[in-house]
């Protein structure tokens, strides 16, 4: 799609009617026409439908639910951070049962092994041809990993070595066992939970992991009214479960209409200035950047940023990205891809704390 500097509404937007194909890895790969006026009706009707479904039976958590809504529109994984009971695993559970998805739940533990993820070739016995006896031969055994909406439940619990397993999957959808390289369904989700690191029993994710992650979503203590309102709805005689939304086809259909979102010229340099500003080597990064950051964030924290505030902007009714549309995913874009160094580990900064200077600086500027 050409670049738009100026706004546009989805009415100018005119459906292409034809088809066409492009190469891609090799292969033939269609391209996806310009969604019409209909289409992102429907998408928003469809990510409204999702939230009020999942802020039905997850309670206090309506800042997660959207930005973890945000997160799965732009075909991302998430990582939930939160201490044990708020909900975390709920919302996942909750997030399949509203999607007729293929869904498959791990446990991370310190004694889980890569196969358990991805899985294994084991031998059995069949019939030969002619019928006159068996023959052993080697089959392989698909992992949970085979799945639409993969539940990583308390994925830190595990070594990295462990963790690895995930990596290929959640950057190429593929999966190598053995010789062979097998590609997973589509589309392929990795929402994953994880207690606070300083917690006893728990190993930090490698920074190549957590960057693969597209959003890191903290999740916070209820209020006082929020838990009230859990007990009325935890502790009844029925437990609610959440109605089927949107199915696979449609999950992916909106994602591409999320992609078809122009951005304008400006709004990818304030994004383009986001990123660098948490560098410290750069000369724009504010003093607190410069002092206490060791790594700032990769290509892949802007990635984030425009895909995520493309689709903030359709749930806002707007068919172009504005500035306060990457301020508002700005912190669970970048907050688990800015490294600190031994100063601000020392000094007990936070990466929200420096988020926040960036776009203070950034106000002012």
């Amino acid at each position: 799609m050409t670049e738009i500097n100026e706004q546009v509404s989805p009415s100018s937007i005119k459906p292409i009617t034809s088809q066409t194909s492009v190469q891609q890895n090799g292969h033939e790969a269609p391209q996806y026409a310009e969604p019409s006026e209909s289409d992102i009706a429907q998408f928003i009707t469809t990510a409204q439908r999702l939230e009020q479904e999942l802020r039905s039976i997850v309670v206090g958590q309506e800042r997660v639910i959207r930005e973890l809504l945000l997160a799965l529109l732009a075909g991302g994984h998430v990582l939930l951070e939160g201490v044990p009971g708020l909900g975390k695993t709920l919302l996942v559970r909750t997030l399949s049962d509203a999607l007729t998805l293929k869904f498959a739940r791990i446990q991370f533990t310190p004694d889980l092994m890569p196969a358990d993820i991805v899985g294994t070739t084991i031998v059995s016995e069949q019939s030969n041809e002619s019928g006159t006896g068996n023959m052993r031969v080697f089959s392989f055994q698909p992992g949970p990993i085979f799945a639409n909406i993969v539940l990583a439940d308390e994925i830190n619990r595990a070594t990295p070595k462990t963790q690895s397993a995930l990596l290929e999957g959640m950057q190429e959808r593929t999966v190598s066992v053995g010789d062979r390289t097998r590609p997973l369904p589509t589309p392929f989700f990795v929402l994953a939970t994880q207690n606070p690191l300083e917690m006893e029993g728990t190993y930090a994710l490698p920074e190549a992991q957590l960057d693969r992650f597209l959003f890191k979503i903290m999740v916070n203590f209820p209020k006082a009214q929020d838990l009230l309102r859990i007990i009325d709805t935890t502790l009844g005689t029925h437990n609610k479960r959440a109605q089927p939304i949107a199915t696979g086809e449609q999950l992916a259909q909106h994602i591409e209409i999320a992609k078809a979102v122009p951005v304008a010229t400006h709004i990818k340099e304030y994004a383009v200035r986001l990123l660098l500003a948490t560098h410290p080597d750069q000369e724009d990064a504010p003093a607190q950047v410069r002092r206490y950051v060791r790594y700032g964030a990769s290509p892949r924290g802007l990635q984030a940023m425009i895909v995520t505030a493309r689709v903030r902007a359709l749930l806002e009714g707007r068919y172009n990205v504005s500035q306060d549309d990457l301020r508002a995913v700005v912190y669970p874009a970048l907050r688990h891809r800015i490294i600190l160094n031994f100063d601000g580990l020392a000094d007990g900064i936070t990466t929200e704390q420096l988020i926040g200077t960036i776009l203070a600086e950034l106000e002012v500027d």
